[in-house]
């Protein structure tokens, strides 16, 4: 219903119902007054009637209830040409369309309308689309439709300049059109260029106070210079107009978990999940938030939700990986830390951690077949990080485990050096060594560097 109202607010504001032929209508009144109501205008109440029960094919069939001559008035067939698009008929309101722009090869509304049904239609009528929008700007230069619509492709081009040149076009010919002004405020935003931003965002209120996206970007833009209460003032009243909104509930959770407020930005991000549950995001704050709090088993099914959810989402996999390490999950976390590892051969850390899984999984021979693989893609066999590989994948011998613990401590990278600290450690655990595993766990911990996600599980281990 919502949706139905939606179209006819649209329909009357800009004009379809009766641009075009409100003259004629007037004339026809003052003539017919004594015999007849304009059937135009008489079919226009009755199908704004049938649009508030929400019928949209209800709708459509009443056209045929129109007269021969009334069938082949233009502004009546826009009309029926945008209830198309709203019930998704393409294909029909695209053959009404043609068939409207071959009467009349220069009306702008006609033209617009094929911009709207292109885009409706995707990727295979986008040649279609880019000829609507030159024959409008042929004709309008500054067409809010054409002009919104260039903008909208840079911003998926990441354009943002261009795109907002587009949106100032259209605000020529349209100053108050909300669209028109939410890209340009979208694209300052994105410019770093608040003040206009703002202006944009505060002038769409201004103008409708339902703009709920609007109380979002200037939240946003609040947010970027720390003010998270007044974030938080202006995504709640967008919440308050679209209670269902998912990134709504995204930003809100950020504000609060600025502002220390733990348990409601988990609520914040728990609510946006049963908005929508299928899509990762929502997931990976969550898990980052149960994280922070030491909740591990709690971030761990969030880390499993990231990756069921978005398998694609690489960054999930090291999470996963760590949180399922720690759970003693060693076959879950081996896996994880091969898919991250799929995607980033030039970390040591995942190779190693993967031998180590094996090894706590007692599955030393796969670890070592493994590690032969990992030795013939390694370039620099000199390097301290290729003697570590081969320690786990030897498991010693003595002078070797010598030669790393005089190595190590010259490492001058930071990250590097602690990383083989913390596997040199993890190997003497593995083999049962606890006095040289606690030895080196503490000149991990002793760096105060936590650049690295080693230094966690050196910690989680001094702490066992």
């Amino acid at each position: 219903m919502r949706k139905t109202k939606r179209i006819i607010a649209i329909l009357l504001t800009a004009g379809i119902f009766f641009s075009g032929f409100a003259a004629e209508v007037k004339n026809e009144k003052a003539a017919e007054k004594k015999t007849s109501s304009n059937t135009k205008v008489e079919f226009v109440q009755n199908l704004q009637d049938i649009l508030e029960t929400g019928d949209l094919d209800k709708a459509i069939a009443y056209f045929d209830s129109l007269s021969a001559s009334d069938s082949q008035d233009a502004n009546l067939m826009l009309i029926k040409g945008s209830l198309l698009i709203s019930a998704g008929k393409i294909k029909e309101a695209s053959a009404l369309l043609n068939s409207l722009e071959e009467k009349a090869p220069s009306n702008i509304e006609v033209l617009e309308m094929k911009i709207i049904v292109a885009k409706a239609a995707g990727p295979k009528s986008l040649a279609e689309k880019k000829a609507a929008i030159s024959k409008v700007i042929a004709l309008d230069p500054n067409n809010a439709t054409a002009n919104i619509e260039l903008g909208q492709e840079q911003v998926l081009n990441h354009k943002y300049k261009t795109a907002r040149n587009y949106y100032k076009k259209a605000l020529i010919s349209a100053p108050e059109e909300p669209n028109a002004l939410f890209g340009y405020g979208q694209t300052s935003y994105y410019l770093n260029d608040i003040d206009e931003a703002k202006t944009a965002f505060k002038k769409m209120i201004a103008l409708n106070p339902n703009e709920a996206i609007a109380y979002q970007y200037l939240g946003k833009l609040e947010a970027e210079d720390e003010n998270y209460k007044n974030a938080l003032e202006y995504i709640n009243k967008a919440i308050q107009i679209e209670d269902d909104n998912y990134e709504f509930y995204m930003d809100l959770g950020q504000y609060l978990r600025y502002r220390g407020k733990f348990a409601d930005a988990e609520k914040a991000w728990t609510k946006a999940i049963s908005i929508n549950p299928d899509y990762f995001l929502a997931y990976t704050y969550r898990a980052g938030l149960y994280d922070e709090q030491n909740k591990f088993d709690l971030a761990l099914n969030d880390y499993r939700k990231v990756i069921e959810t978005n398998p694609d989402y690489y960054f999930a996999y090291e999470a996963l990986g760590i949180m399922a390490w720690y759970a003693k999950s060693y076959d879950e976390a081996r896996a994880a830390f091969e898919k991250a590892y799929g995607y980033n051969k030039k970390n040591i850390s995942y190779p190693l951690m993967i031998a180590a899984c094996y090894i706590k999984a007692g599955k030393l021979q796969k670890a070592k077949l493994f590690l032969e693989q990992v030795m013939k893609n390694m370039d620099d066999k000199k390097s301290v990080e290729f003697s570590m590989v081969r320690l786990y994948h030897d498991q010693g011998p003595g002078n070797a485990e010598n030669d790393l613990a005089l190595k190590i401590p010259k490492i001058d990278k930071t990250t590097t050096r602690g990383k083989m600290l913390y596997y040199f450690a993890l190997y003497y655990d593995l083999k049962g060594v606890e006095s040289l595993a606690s030895k080196y766990y503490t000149e991990v911990k002793n760096m105060q560097s936590p650049m690295f996600f080693e230094y966690r599980l050196a910690e989680w281990s001094l702490a066992k």
